[in-house]
């Protein structure tokens, strides 16, 4: 069983359910990747989503990965990636799968770049910080692809194209 604990900083919009969206997109990563039967597991993995503004994101870029500026997403795993195996075999039923934090500048910006709306851009983003959390990266090439992949599946999942096509001008 997934549970997303999600915070919203007033800057996000109120309109929409940013913590609905959360629980779908987390969920549909976790389908879409190889670890999709948890989904159904009796233990509770809790991710956390975190809709916050873009000076709490570049305190925690500069602090953890020594970049001194916003990203559109961070992830903080709390599970190594070679125990994600194990995690339905947990003691005490549950497990803190770890953090997701989105900055909300960055991301409107983006969205107004890719010519979508901020929600769909989010969406993408907590996918993208979801699949961190389950052990993919995109440094090698190799690695890229597998996870843009997932990526592609969930969001096709949840009706959202391919936020790595080419535009054909």
């Amino acid at each position: 069983m997934i549970e997303t604990a999600v915070q919203v900083e007033p800057a996000w919009d109120d309109a929409v359910d940013w913590e609905a969206l959360a629980e779908r997109a987390v969920l549909a990563a976790f389908r879409h990747s190889p670890h999709g039967p948890l989904v159904d597991d009796s233990v509770a993995i809790e991710v956390s989503v975190r809709y916050a503004e873009d000076d709490e994101v570049r305190e925690l870029n500069a602090t953890y990965r020594g970049k001194d500026k916003p990203t559109n997403v961070l992830s903080f795993p709390m599970v190594q990636p070679d125990l994600l195996e194990g995690l339905s075999n947990s003691d005490d039923g549950e497990v803190l799968l770890g953090d997701i934090i989105l900055a909300h500048g960055v991301c409107v910006r983006e969205a107004e770049e890719k010519g979508v709306a901020p929600a769909t851009h989010a969406t993408h983003l907590v996918v993208h910080g979801t699949l961190h959390l389950l052990g993919f990266d995109h440094i090698d090439e190799g690695e890229a692809e597998a996870m843009e992949a997932i990526e592609r599946a969930a969001l096709a999942s949840l009706g959202i194209g391919d936020p790595y096509a080419i535009e054909d001008d």
